[in-house]
């Protein structure tokens, strides 16, 4: 090999090495501004809940079941149209020390998971002094 084409490869090595490292980096980038903008969206339906719809909304009746999980219930409630996220549900519920109380309910769609929450723990003092 000639030394001209020794400079090349060493040129077009160096080039290729600073392209990969650029990719790399807008990669980076791109994960972490995904990550923040997610996570801020994610807290703010935490301690920010809204409601699917607009007043009136719709009623829907939904019926927990005795020893049913919040997992469940946050699932049964996303399935229904009354909450948008179920994970923050859960979070709520555990984060504000809400329990879901069973029985039937009827939830409208201009309500905020927070007031669905605040809905299934009345009366659980009561609740737990019976039992």
């Amino acid at each position: 090999m000639s030394r001209m084409t020794k400079e090349i490869n060493k040129i077009t090595g160096a080039i290729i090495a600073i392209s990969i490292r650029l990719i790399v980096l807008a990669f980076l980038v791109l994960f972490l501004f995904e990550g923040v903008t997610r996570g801020y969206e994610f807290g703010y339906e935490i301690f920010h809940a809204a409601a699917m719809e607009a007043e009136p909304g719709q009623d829907k009746d939904i019926t927990i079941e005795p020893g049913a999980a919040v997992s469940s219930v946050a699932k049964r409630l996303k399935e229904k149209g009354l909450i948008a996220n179920e994970y923050s549900f859960m979070i709520q519920a555990k984060f504000f020390d809400y329990k879901t109380n069973p029985g039937s309910y009827t939830f409208n769609t201009s309500m905020t998971s927070r007031d669905i929450l605040q809905m299934m723990n009345e009366n659980t003092e009561e609740k737990e002094g019976k039992e």
